[in-house]
C-alpha cells in the first residue's frame, strides 16, 4: 500500500478535530434505539422478547470494528467515512421503509440484519476519526480519546433533544434523519479528516486549544441535560425550540475557533535545531511517520536487557551464526497478530470486558430498574447516566494525561479505580436504601465513561498507532459479548423469573435485580485484581515512554 500523503502546517489537525466533533455525533446513532423501538414493536407486532433480541443487534453492530480498523490502514479516513455514510443510509433507509409500512411484512431477520448493518455504520464513522486524530496528536493521546470519546457521550443527549424539540416526538421522521441527514453531513465532512504532519514536539499554545476544546464540550453537556429538564416540566413554542437547537449546533460549531484564531493571529513558529521542516502538501513520497516501524528509541532497548544467561546467544549473534529475530517490544507498533498473543493483550481485553459489560447491563435496564426500585421517572435516570458518562470520558482522558505526564502513572489504574467504585455502586443498587438509587447511577455513569475513555490511548500506547485501528476494533467487540452474557442471559432472565413469581409481567421491587448487581459486583472485583496485574505489568512501559514528562516519539517516528 502506498504510504499517504500527509496535510502539512499547524491548523489541520485541528480542523480535523472539529470536523471529528460532528462525526462522532453521527456516530453515536445507536443510542436512538430505545427513541424508535416503541415504533418498531406497535406497528410490528413484535414482543418485548423480539425487541430484546434487535436490542442485542444495535450492541453487535455497533461494536464490530474489526473492518473499519483493517480499512484504516489499507484506505484514507475519507473512504473509510464513505463505507459508513452507505451502511447508515442503507440501514436506516430499509428501517424508515418497514416501520413507515412503505414495504410490508417485511421478514424478522431481515430487520435484524438491517438493524446490524445500520448501527455498524458507528463503527466505520468511530474508527475513522479515532484513529486519524490519534495519529495526528500522537503527544496528547489520552486528552484525544477523551474529546472524541465525550462526545459520543453526548451523542445520546443531542439526538433526544433534536427528537424532541424538531421532530415532536416522532420517530419515523427521526428515522428518516438518519437515513438522509447523517450520510449528508459525513459526506460533507471526510476532506477534512486527512492525516496530518504530528508536531516534533509539544506546542505551547496546544494546551490551551484542548482546554478550550474540553470546556466547551462540558458547556454542551449541561446546556443539554438543562433543555432535557425544561422539557419534561413546560411546553415549549416552536420558535423558542428552534433558538434553543440553534444554540447546540454553535457550541457543536465552537472547535472551529481553533483554526479560524490560527489564520488570523498566526504565532511565529520557533525554530531550533532539534526542528524539521514538514514536507510540501504535495510530495508523494513522503511516508507517514507513525505508520512505519517504531523500534529505534535507544531508551526501548535499556528496558529490556538481556541478562547472563542470554550471554552466549548475543555472542553467537553478533558472530553471525544466530538470526536476531526483531519481534516489538511494548510499546512499539505490532502486528495485530503480534499483540493477539501477549498476555498484556488480553489482560487489557479482560479489563475492558467485565467493566463493560457490567455498565451496558445497567444501562439496557436502566428503565427497568428505575420502575422497580421505585423511580418516577426514568427519563430523568437516563439523562443523569448519559451526563455522568460523558463526565467520565472527558474527565479521565484530561486525568489521565495529567498523571501519565507528571508520575508515569499508567491509564489502567483509572480503569481499576473504576471497577472498584463499580462494585460500590452495584451494592447500593442491590441495597436499596432510601436515595441511593441517583447515586448508584451517577458513579456507574462515571465509571462506564472511564473504561471507554481508557482503552482507547492504552491500546495506542501499548502495541502502537500502526494497528492501532484493528486491535482497539478487536477491543470492543467485549461490549456484545457482555451484553450477550451479562445483559440478556443473566439479568434477562432473573428479571422474568422474579417477575413470574409475582405473576405480572413488570416487576417490582429491589429482588428484581438483587441476584443480578451481586454477581455484577462480584465481576468488577475480579476486574480490579486483573486490573492491578496490568497496571504492575505495564508501569515499566509507562515509564519509559514518559520519563520526560511528555510521549517520547521513537526517533524513526520523528521528521
Amino acid at each position: 500500500m502506498p504510504s499517504p500523503v500527509l496535510k502539512a502546517g499547524s491548523r489541520p489537525p485541528w480542523v480535523g478535530l472539529a470536523a471529528a466533533v460532528w462525526v462522532q455525533i453521527a456516530a453515536g446513532n445507536a443510542y436512538n434505539f430505545p427513541l424508535y423501538s416503541p415504533l418498531l414493536k406497535s406497528v410490528l407486532g413484535y414482543n418485548q422478547m423480539q425487541l430484546t433480541i434487535l436490542g442485542v443487534a444495535n450492541d453487535i453492530g455497533e461494536n464490530v470494528a474489526l473492518l473499519p480498523g483493517i480499512a484504516c490502514n489499507k484506505f484514507p479516513p475519507w473512504a473509510v467515512l464513505l463505507v459508513g455514510c452507505v451502511l447508515c443510509f442503507f440501514g436506516y433507509g430499509v428501517l424508515w421503509l418497514a416501520v413507515s409500512e412503505t414495504v410490508a411484512n417485511m421478514p424478522y431477520v431481515l430487520l435484524f440484519i438491517t438493524i446490524l448493518i445500520a448501527m455498524n455504520s458507528n463503527a466505520w464513522f468511530g474508527t475513522a476519526v479515532l484513529v486519524t486524530n490519534m495519529r495526528n496528536f500522537p503527544l496528547s493521546r489520552g486528552t484525544v480519546a477523551g474529546i472524541l470519546k465525550g462526545y459520543i457521550g453526548i451523542s445520546a443527549a443531542v439526538y433526544t433533544v433534536v427528537y424532541s424539540l424538531v421532530f415532536k416526538e416522532s420517530a419515523l421522521k427521526l428515522l428518516l434523519f438518519l437515513a438522509l441527514g447523517l450520510p449528508v453531513l459525513c459526506l460533507a465532512l471526510m476532506y477534512f479528516i486527512r492525516p496530518c504532519t504530528p508536531a516534533s514536539g509539544e506546542e505551547s499554545s496546544e494546551r490551551g486549544h484542548f482546554l478550550f476544546t474540553q470546556a466547551v464540550s462540558v458547556v454542551l453537556a449541561i446546556y443539554l441535560l438543562l433543555i432535557t429538564i425544561v422539557y419534561e416540566m413546560i411546553s415549549l413554542s416552536q420558535a423558542v425550540s428552534y433558538i434553543l437547537i440553534a444554540i447546540v449546533v454553535i457550541l457543536l460549531l465552537s472547535p472551529l475557533a481553533i483554526p479560524i484564531k490560527m489564520t488570523l493571529f498566526p504565532v511565529r513558529a520557533r525554530i531550533d535545531s532539534s526542528d524539521q521542516l514538514a514536507p510540501p502538501e504535495g510530495d508523494a513520497t513522503q511516508t507517514d511517520p507513525l505508520l512505519t516501524s517504531s523500534s529505534s528509541d535507544t531508551n526501548i532497548g535499556s528496558l529490556f536487557e538481556a541478562d547472563d544467561s542470554d550471554v552466549e546467544t548475543l555472542l553467537a549473534i553478533g558472530e553471525g551464526a544466530v538470526k536476531k529475530k526483531t519481534r516489538p517490544k511494548r510499546g512499539e507498533d505490532f502486528e495485530f497478530q503480534e499483540a493477539f498473543i501477549k498476555a498484556d493483550f488480553w489482560l487489557l481485553w479482560f479489563v475492558y470486558f467485565l467493566g463493560v459489560g457490567s455498565g451496558v447491563t445497567v444501562l439496557n435496564n436502566l428503565s427497568q430498574i428505575g420502575v422497580a426500585l421505585g423511580s418516577g421517572d426514568t427519563a430523568i435516570l437516563l439523562s443523569l447516566f448519559s451526563f455522568c458518562n460523558f463526565v467520565g470520558r472527558l474527565g479521565s482522558g484530561v486525568v489521565s494525561e495529567h498523571f501519565v505526564k507528571k508520575n508515569t502513572l499508567p491509564r489502567t489504574f483509572w480503569m481499576t479505580c473504576a471497577h472498584i467504585l463499580m462494585i460500590v455502586s452495584f451494592l447500593l443498587y442491590a441495597s436499596d436504601f432510601s436515595g441511593t438509587l441517583y447515586v448508584a447511577t451517577t458513579l456507574l455513569g462515571i465509571c462506564y465513561g472511564v473504561h471507554y475513555s481508557m482503552m482507547v490511548p492504552t491500546v495506542s500506547e501499548l502495541f502502537g498507532l500502526k494497528n492501532f485501528g484493528i486491535n482497539y476494533g478487536f477491543m470492543l467487540i467485549g461490549n456484545p459479548i457482555g451484553a450477550v452474557l451479562f445483559s440478556v442471559l443473566l439479568a434477562g432472565n432473573l428479571y422474568d423469573a422474579e417477575a413470574a413469581i409475582q405473576g405480572t409481567s413488570t416487576c417490582v421491587g429491589a429482588d428484581c435485580f438483587r441476584i443480578t448487581f451481586l454477581v455484577l459486583a462480584g465481576v468488577c472485583g475480579l476486574g480490579t485484581i486483573l486490573g492491578i496485574i496490568l497496571t504492575v505489568r505495564v508501569r515499566p512501559v509507562y515509564q519509559m515512554l514518559y520519563a520526560g514528562g511528555s510521549f517520547r516519539l521513537p526517533s524513526s517516528a520523528i521528521h
